[in-house]
């Protein structure tokens, strides 16, 4: 029993027998008694009470009736949900945690209030994370920082940020030749600025004594402002937190101070959710 079989049977019920289902299906007659008669052996019942060449529905066809309705109605409601380029039904989105605090909050805002019938839900997590979920099948598609595997994501650059170092206000200039602070407060690993500020230290020919992990970019800016360590992070993270005046910022060699955040999703599956949020990112003037 397939959706083809649904149609014909409710179409000769509709029409009270075989002669006008078939001109209404635009079949020959004997194609429309065969598929009858195949449904009902394979329900094995009857569904039709035969009076001559009119048709009565049978008990069993009453309660085939009311489901036969209920599963083309869906298929249809299927059919045009899939070819409806509207943005609607849940959007599982991804993000880098200080990308969600910071640049996030706006476009979001904006997509919501356009696109109603979209339910967003968000996660954050770092890019090896938020990779994996998007492969998985998790997430439709997230939001971190380059690079962004190009043979298994499609993706567009939407936010470039300035990175810096953010160390304690009476932090010296951090210069070569003078040793740099010897805690390092970063992310999780996965995570592409402690990557960067790894390297960092590295291409000075140092490493740091202790690394102090947290998985907010407010706890690791609180742990700094109190002289504890530097990090690296994005310039725009400040701009909400009340207490960078308190803190001293300093440049990252050219080639290491900036860094463009990604909008990726799985290759080949986009959508017009997908679509929807790509426009309103880049509208922003966020590139």
């Amino acid at each position: 029993m397939d959706l083809s079989d649904l149609r014909i049977f409710r179409a000769v019920v509709e029409e009270g027998g075989i002669t006008r289902a078939a001109e209404r299906l635009h079949r020959v007659q004997s194609n429309v008694t065969t598929r009858v008669r195949q449904l009902e052996a394979d329900l094995g019942v009857a569904l039709f009470i035969r009076e001559g060449k009119r048709l009565h529905l049978a008990p069993a066809g009453r309660v085939l009736l009311d489901y036969a309705e209920q599963l083309l109605d869906m298929a249809e409601e299927a059919r045009e949900a899939v070819q409806d380029s509207r943005p609607r039904g849940t959007f599982r989105l991804g993000s880098m945690e200080s990308t969600a605090a910071v640049r996030l909050p706006a476009p979001l805002s904006a997509y919501i209030k356009r696109y109603p019938e979209v339910n967003v839900e968000l996660r954050t997590g770092n890019p090896v994370q938020l990779a994996r979920a998007v492969l998985a099948g998790e997430l439709d598609a997230a939001l971190a920082a380059e690079p962004i595997a190009p043979e298994q994501f499609d993706q567009i650059p939407v936010f470039e940020e300035d990175l810096v170092l953010i160390a304690e206000e009476s932090q010296p200039p951090i210069v070569p030749g003078e040793p740099a602070p010897r805690t390092m407060i970063a992310f999780e690993n996965g995570c592409p600025h402690r990557r960067l500020l790894e390297d960092w230290y590295a291409a000075r020919g140092e490493t740091p004594t202790q690394v102090l992990q947290l998985a907010s970019y407010y706890a690791m800016l609180g742990c700094v402002l109190v002289g504890m360590g530097i990090t690296l992070l994005p310039r725009s993270v400040l701009a909400t937190y009340p207490e960078r005046r308190r803190l001293s910022l300093h440049p990252l060699p050219e080639g290491q101070n900036k860094a463009w955040t990604m909008l990726f999703w799985r290759r080949g599956a986009g959508s017009p959710k997908i679509e929807a949020l790509a426009e309103i990112l880049t509208a922003k003037g966020s590139r």
